[in-house]
């Protein structure tokens, strides 16, 4: 496959066959929203505007998004909002109960970005871990971090409440980091990575296709994954949320997210879920059974 640039996306245009997914069961979408919104939850699924939410909805599954609805960066790709919200004292009991009620045997918690906060939110993301081990002791539980600026300290305190799988996305290659995450660094995403493994960690990535990357740069994220001691990545198409994004440069063909997952296996990754609609949290609990096996 060569690494240049075969076709381009121009924005309005229609999605590929393969992008398109059917919008059903309403009810159940907006039971589940009504019963976030009255806790005061929110998840993922909706900030980030997730093309699986329906399905994910529907078969009561959610990713729940901590410390607040707004982020104190703007990544290019990102639909959440920018702000500083105040911190919810209430929010780690409020996920366990829902969790709970959810009757949910694989939760998933991710967060905003909080780099207001002395800990960026880790004591935060600890207790949340804590009450849902709680209220959910035969739960599996994944954390999707941020990189908390390279504070080590801020993810050995998110590790030593016991999540059974981290998980910091790298999200694009290193050279589209300026336009895509200009707050952030490649190289720090990996240290916080190899951190967590040398801790222990059953650890996991996950990134976008079709913002412009070579299928050699794919590869090389994909060798410092390994290198990094990832077990398991995520790959996914990259969709334009808002008008306000960065537009799409390519959609990738399903032929070609199946050779990615047939390469990162030969480096040795213990899963690699790649597809069009893949994302980080999706269908986590599968993917976490078949990397266990």
């Amino acid at each position: 496959m060569s690494s240049t640039l075969i076709q381009i996306a121009h924005s309005g245009s229609r999605l590929p066959e393969w992008l398109r997914k059917p919008r059903t069961d309403f009810p159940a979408l907006h039971r589940l929203k009504g019963e976030l919104r009255r806790r005061g939850l929110h998840t993922v699924c909706e900030s980030a505007r997730c093309p699986n939410i329906h399905e994910c909805f529907a078969r009561g599954a959610a990713t729940f998004m901590i410390l607040g609805d707004r982020c104190t960066r703007a990544c290019g790709f990102c639909a959440v909002p920018k702000g500083r919200p105040p911190l919810d004292p209430d929010e780690p009991e409020n996920v366990a109960r829902m969790a709970a009620d959810m009757k949910l045997r694989y939760v998933v918690i991710t967060s905003v970005n909080r780099d207001d906060l002395p800990d960026g939110g880790s004591l935060h993301f600890a207790r949340t871990i804590a009450a849902v081990r709680r209220a959910l002791p035969e739960a599996r539980v994944e954390v999707l971090t941020p990189d908390f600026c390279g504070d080590l300290a801020a993810v050995e305190r998110v590790l030593a409440a016991g999540p059974h799988v981290f998980n910091h996305n790298t999200e694009t290659v290193p050279r589209l980091y300026r336009r895509a995450r200009p707050q952030a660094d490649y190289y720090q995403s990996l240290r916080v990575l190899q951190f967590a493994r040398e801790r222990g960690a059953l650890t996991k990535s996950g990134f976008m296709l079709g913002l412009g990357e070579t299928v050699d740069e794919v590869h090389a994220l994909m060798g410092d994954l390994r290198h990094a001691g990832t077990a398991i990545v995520t790959i996914g198409q990259y969709l334009q949320p808002t008008r306000r994004n960065l537009p799409v440069v390519r959609y990738i063909e399903p032929r070609e997210f199946e050779a990615h997952r047939a390469y990162g296996l030969t480096l040795g990754f213990d899963m690699v879920f790649s597809g069009p609609l893949v994302r980080s949290s999706y269908m986590a609990e599968l993917v976490h059974q078949e990397a266990r096996h």
